[in-house]
């Protein structure tokens, strides 16, 4: 029986998994390279991995190796290649050229050089050429030249083989079977199947992870619906081995469909459940997945019994638009995955590994794919209780009798706080305040208390050290909030409890929850919206409190502008203050919307008080060519923001020379500047600035209950002239 040399192609990173795969199908002498594997075997051997493999994109029969350094050598290399025997001049053929590091360097050029030897051939032997058909041709020929040597090539697979003959209807950014195929093999779901394990994917889209998850589970041979081979028409083609190898693919899958576990899918856009459901029909498959048009909260496992695995593919970023909240999407995502899919085993892969974090879950295993050029991580989860991640869990206050001598500590430093600072707030009249700043470092908290009609408490953990006794730091925090309870007479439901951890860019503004529960709060004679669950902040930065009332005295009758507002409660204090009218400009659609329901409970209209959703980056280069002019400006940006909405990174240390150089601007002749960010080790660079007026006004803008930390934020006044 004749050996062959052959040659695999598959995705970047799917190369082990194409290993593998061959050699459980029965090829020898198995090599893998970068975006495939070399391999030997009969005709069989080949037959049986085009319609057996799962990862591959061609299988492609290695007709000769020849040195190819200029066209002329490519040219006598093709046409030494005896081609009456692989097809007839009748048969159409088309030729595919791929170079890397070789002098031929232009494929389409070299394309034609091979098609010219094919073609001079036929004509000098039988009078007469072969035809070419670029769209489906019954001959393929492909050639890679690597290093001036070319390797030749037939096509056996005649088109990529992830093209399963299924795809009836898609969806935007369709995910290409054999990739589905490869995240569904690294998660492990060939063995859970076996086991009886469910799949469930509650963002099916088109449908393609579902189908291939059945594929696998059932025994079915990927290509068996495909019609066009690129062997079909070859003249060495054994039509008896293939008919042989189609028969028992059928007979398998007969057999395979009677063993198939529970597989669902879901989506929230009825076009992309319309698009799966189409193709299920394609695939046969109609009466073995359920798919449903719901939306990613409602997902339920159809037979919870058997717990398995849960397999996602969210969008990246492009495809939900600007008004998308990509962490919030990713946030809803864990918090389904821990309400409701306990026990189970959950994959997911995304273009963008930090919003991975949002998910709330420790990953156990990482793999890198492509989805087409975009690098992925392939994240895999236990859903585990002892895995989550999530600070929102907040510990049971311990009983007063099981505290520790550190405990009294504590409550002593805080009655001491919360006498001196009650007196201090009822004379100011203020109701929003700091009562406890990590004052004693075994008790590393934050407690503030808010006050409207009712009043709360927001109690913040610094994540302890990895080198801290966690059982410890545990007991420790329980022993706190059973004292904050009871020393401010509140009810356990008006605490509400956070773990913070160190944060990068915008991560504190970033969703924990959607509860959307929103409380009323005074702040002098203005009143806030704040939220104690849904975000790592409240709405209301307390540590800005006489930064706001500064900007309430500078704008009467002034127009005034609020650069990355976040919840609009300077632009409150300024309209509160005299204000002719005020321009709240930030990214987030969410906290615009949060901005404009303060603005209206203060009584504000949207006339002269208005929001408006931009990059202010960008935003500040259209209103330097519209000559805006503003008589106080807020801008507070972020120390480091990386958003998908915007071009590169903003650095604040880096970036701020140019931000406010556009920034003074737009301030009229009379006009400042407040200046303000939250970088502990920010350095203002003076002499960069040179030309304006500087004026640090950190100190004076440190309200009495943040004296103990300095540094929570750096401010400054900026005019123009020096």
């Amino acid at each position: 029986m004749t050996t062959y040399r052959f040659f695999a192609t598959t995705p970047k990173n799917m190369e082990s998994l194409l290993v593998d795969e061959l050699r459980c199908l029965g090829a020898e002498g198995v090599t893998e390279t970068r975006a495939g594997a070399n391999f030997t075997g009969t005709l069989a051997t080949a037959y049986k991995i085009c319609l057996w493999s799962r990862i591959a994109n061609r299988v492609l029969l290695v007709l000769d190796r020849f040195p190819a350094a200029d066209p002329d050598a490519l040219y006598q290399g093709v046409i030494a290649i005896p081609w009456e025997s692989h097809f007839t001049p009748s048969e159409t053929f088309a030729v595919e050229l791929n170079s890397s590091q070789s002098q031929i360097t232009h494929s389409h050029y070299g394309a034609l050089k091979v098609k010219d030897a094919i073609v001079d051939q036929f004509r000098s032997r039988t009078g007469t050429r072969p035809w070419v058909d670029t769209e489906q041709p019954d001959i393929q020929i492909n050639v890679y030249l690597r290093r001036d040597e070319a390797t030749l090539c037939l096509d056996l697979s005649g088109d990529s083989l992830h093209r399963r003959g299924y795809r009836a209807s898609g969806v935007t950014a369709p995910l290409k079977e054999n990739l589905a195929a490869a995240i569904l093999l690294r998660a492990g779901w060939a063995e859970i199947a076996q086991d009886g394990g469910s799949l469930v994917d509650p963002m099916c889209g088109s449908g393609t992870l579902p189908i291939e998850a059945a594929l696998i589970a059932a025994d079915i041979a990927p290509g068996l619906q495909r019609v066009h081979w690129g062997f079909l028409s070859w003249k060495q083609h054994d039509a008896t081995v293939w008919k042989a190898l189609l028969d028992e693919a059928h007979a398998r899958k007969t057999d395979g469909l009677k063993k198939l576990p529970t597989i669902q899918g879901s989506d929230c856009n009825p076009t992309a459940v319309r698009a799966a459901q189409a193709n299920i029909e394609q695939a046969g498959l109609a009466e073995f997945i359920r798919i449903d048009h719901l939306e990613l909260e409602q997902c339920r496992a159809a037979d919870p019994d058997h717990p398995g695995l849960v397999v996602i593919n969210p969008p990246y970023g492009e495809r939900l638009g600007a008004e998308s909240n990509l962490a919030d999407l990713y946030f809803r995502i864990g918090q389904l995955l821990k309400g409701h899919f306990s026990g189970w085993r959950a994959s997911l892969i995304t273009g963008n590994p930090e919003l991975g974090k949002k998910l709330g879950l420790r990953a156990i295993r990482k793999h890198a794919l492509y989805n087409g050029r975009i690098e992925c991580k392939l994240l895999h989860f236990e859903i585990k209780p002892e895995l989550f991640l999530s600070n929102q869990q907040r510990p049971a206050p311990l009983p007063v009798e099981k505290h520790s001598h550190g405990a009294r500590m504590f409550a002593n430093r805080l009655k001491k706080n919360l006498k001196h600072l009650r007196r201090w707030a009822k004379r100011e009249n203020i109701h929003c305040y700091r009562l406890y700043g990590a004052d004693l470092p075994e008790y590393a908290i934050a407690v503030d208390l808010y006050q409207g009609e009712q009043s709360w408490v927001h109690v913040q953990e610094y994540e302890a050290p990895k080198n801290v006794d966690q059982q410890n730091a545990r007991r420790r925090i329980r022993e706190a909030l059973s004292i904050i309870l009871e020393l401010l007479e509140l009810p356990e439901d008006r605490l509400f409890f956070k773990v913070r951890r160190q944060q990068k860019g915008t991560a504190q503004y970033e969703k924990l929850a959607s509860n959307r529960h929103y409380h009323e709060v005074y702040e002098g004679d203005c009143r806030f919206w704040v939220n104690f669950e849904d975000y790592l902040d409240t709405g209301l930065f307390l540590d800005h409190r006489i930064t706001r009332s500064r900007l309430a005295g500078l704008a009467k009758g002034k127009h005034f502008l609020n650069l990355f507002a976040y919840t609009g409660t300077a632009s409150v204090h300024a309209a509160r203050g005299g204000a002719i009218s005020t321009l709240t400009v930030d990214m987030s659609n969410t906290y615009l919307q949060w901005a404009r329901r303060n603005l209206a409970l203060n009584g504000f209209d949207n006339d002269h008080h208005r929001t408006h959703q931009a990059n202010c980056l960008e935003w500040l280069d259209q209103a330097l060519k519209q000559g805006d002019r503003y008589g106080v400006i807020f801008l507070d940006p972020p120390s480091f923001s990386s958003s998908k909405r915007m071009e590169g990174t903003f650095d604040v240390q880096r970036d701020h020379v140019s931000l406010i150089k556009k920034t003074v601007q737009l301030l009229e002749p009379d006009g400042v500047l407040i200046f303000s960010n939250n970088l502990r080790r920010f350095k203002m660079d003076i002499e960069a600035l040179s030309g304006l007026q500087i004026k640090d006004i950190s100190r004076s803008t440190l309200p009495l209950d943040f004296e103990r930390n300095p540094r929570i934020h750096n401010c400054w006044e900026i005019r123009l002239g020096g």
